[in-house]
């Protein structure tokens, strides 16, 4: 749609000007970019709208009487379709043998990029430079739910960002060093270390054996049920003792931490090696939480920071977090009184070396809805020390994913582990396969049950928006009917199987503009406008940072061919006129494409056979 919007565009452009000079009324400059154009609600109003409330102020008029007198001007231009008034919009009913062409000659001509361009003919991003952190995994533990929503938005909003023209840079900050690290290495020394047990020897991922480790630190600090005798309760301060011998530079616990965490990260990178999750630069907290410090300390020679009372180095945040509950200004540390950094400062040093690293323009930060005080107040003081990039930080908010059978928690062990995750909707899939006796049409029953497990999940996850909190339904994900992955990838494969079954019985692809022109049945157009939105979509996707429209668009996008297909025969259909049959081939192979394009950015794998 993108053409007819711009040309429309140019109509309803022309006819403004007309309707502003005959009523004597000079133009505000800047006022016709104000013009927007837009799909219409019903097609019983049109195809395309523009709203005229941007023009009431400068007319004193209501934008009923705006559109009914601009609809009338550019009616006049009958190029595109008919143009009518509808409310406060002036909108067209577009020549479908028209307007269906350069649709889906774009669909052809651009291929993968596809959506790429806007109404322009332009990449919308292009030249915003936007590194991205997402993930941020701890090395006492495997990747799991709640690091599956975070990956899969990442992961997407980069692709989706790529796709609109940025240049994107995927960054992963490494946790890997601190008390909780601490406790894993206190229980393998307690448990594992004399026994000379490995993740190998076990046969175990390393960063499943590591978490285990957490768990049963947890245990033994916690003691068996009833039976608080068998506690101990001094296993905090062993794991903090055994944190200060780390920052000593202790040769024993440094050896036994880069084993442990070389254990745990190598089991990570197999995750996101196998959810489909890729980083163009790892950063580990090791080498950067005593960054920010020396920051800190020009900022308070300064007076952007102050030195409190108790010698600790403050800065006042009311205006950014509001009072406290008490009524009194909210101040936040930033470096201790006895000098240490806090976690904060770290991040302020992080961000800076990140843009000496790639000079980003926006820098983006893919982190759960619990830190948006923190992130709040990080970009408050970047800017404070006067960086011209902090207005371009953003948090990408998002709510917490668990399962029906409620909240997970890590160091008790009722964590869903994303691997184990996977490998159940994995064998779900297999299952549903071998039911319907698909296990031997499929090809490799066994590499497509785990590209419909991996689409399911990120489908599931995807088609939410962000900021909501949400339960993952396994067995809802897993439907290949309704909303989700594997209902994409069942359409997709069956696209596919309609232009192999056009092939075998001779029916050939016409995607000449007399052909389809021949598309002008209401199934057909609904299907072509839906194709050619594709773009906006993108664009929107990109601007806003949420893959949830995307989704909705590709379910909608997947219905509406279900409908045209079940409405308009192709191959049926060659004998009788071999040219709309083409012209209609020539509209499913389209349709493939886009859904193609579009399930690659929301992390769902395509399917030739299903």
């Amino acid at each position: 749609m993108s053409d007819a919007k711009t040309a429309f565009k140019e109509i309803v452009t022309e006819a403004v000007k007309d309707f502003f000079n005959q009523k004597g009324i000079e133009l505000e400059a800047g006022l016709l970019e104000k013009l927007v154009v837009q799909s219409a609600p019903n097609p019983e109003m049109g195809d395309l709208g523009a709203p005229m409330f941007v023009f009431a102020k400068s007319l004193r008029m209501g934008p009923p009487q705006i559109a009914a007198e601009v609809a009338k001007i550019a009616a006049k231009d009958k190029s595109l379709g008919e143009i009518l008034a509808v409310g406060p919009y002036v909108n067209i009913k577009l020549d479908k043998a028209g307007a269906a062409y350069p649709i889906l000659a774009a669909v052809a001509k651009e291929k993968d990029s596809y959506g790429s361009f806007n109404q322009s003919g332009k990449k919308p991003l292009e030249g915003r430079r936007v590194m991205i952190e997402f993930s941020s995994p701890n090395t006492n533990k495997p990747l799991h739910l709640g690091h599956v929503r975070n990956d899969a938005l990442g992961e997407s909003v980069s692709r989706i960002l790529k796709a609109a023209g940025a240049d994107v840079y995927k960054v992963d900050l490494i946790n890997n060093r601190g008390v909780h690290i601490c406790k894993s290495m206190l229980a393998y020394k307690l448990f594992h270390e004399e026994k000379g047990d490995t993740p190998e020897s076990l046969g175990m991922k390393g960063d499943h054996f590591v978490g285990q480790c957490y768990v049963e630190f947890d245990k033994y600090l916690k003691g068996e049920k009833d039976k608080p005798e068998t506690a101990h309760p001094e296993a905090n301060q062993m794991a903090e003792d055994m944190l200060i011998k780390w920052e000593a530079g202790d040769p024993e616990v440094r050896a036994l931490w880069e084993k442990m965490n070389g254990w745990t990260f190598n089991g990570v990178k197999e995750t996101y090696q196998r959810t489909g999750i890729s980083f163009d630069k790892y950063y580990f907290e090791s080498e950067t939480y005593l960054k920010g410090k020396d920051e800190i300390m020009k900022g308070l020679d300064k007076g952007v920071f102050f030195k409190a009372e108790d010698g600790s180095v403050r800065i006042d945040v009311t205006d950014v977090v509001g009072k406290g509950k008490d009524g009194n200004n909210q101040e936040k540390v930033l470096l201790r009184k006895d000098g240490t950094s806090v976690y904060i400062t770290q991040d302020i040093g992080t961000a800076i070396s990140r843009h000496a690293d790639w000079a980003f323009n926006q820098l983006v930060y893919v982190v759960a809805s619990e830190q948006n005080y923190h992130f709040k107040v990080l970009f408050h003081i970047l800017k404070k020390l006067g960086f011209d990039w902090a207005d371009k930080l953003y948090h990408l908010s998002y709510g917490m994913v668990n399962l029906p059978s409620g909240r997970m928690k890590s160091r008790e062990g009722t964590v869903v582990d994303a691997d184990n995750l996977v490998d159940s909707l994995h064998a779900d899939a297999l299952a549903a396969i071998k039911e319907r006796g698909r296990d031997e049409e499929v090809g490799d029953a066994d590499e497509v049950a785990e590209k419909v497990a991996l689409g399911a999940l990120h489908y599931y996850i995807l088609q939410a928006t962000p900021i909501k909190d949400m339960l993952f339904n396994p067995a809802e994900s897993l439907s290949f009917n309704g909303n989700t992955g594997p209902y994409l990838q069942y359409m997709g494969a069956r696209i596919n199987s309609i232009l192999g079954k056009a092939a075998e019985v001779g029916v050939k692809t016409d995607s000449s503009e007399e052909s389809v022109a021949l598309l002008t049945g209401e199934d057909e157009w609904a299907l072509i406008k839906q194709l050619g939105d594709y773009p906006a979509v993108i664009e929107k996707a990109a601007e806003n940072l949420d893959p949830s429209g995307l989704a909705a668009y590709l379910y909608e996008t997947a219905k509406l061919f279900s409908k045209f297909y079940q409405n308009c025969p192709i191959v049926y259909a060659a004998s009788e006129n071999a040219q709309l049959a083409g012209a209609r081939l020539f509209l499913a192979e389209c349709t493939l494409q886009v859904l193609k394009n579009g399930m690659q950015l929301v992390l769902v794998p395509y399917l030739e056979k299903m």
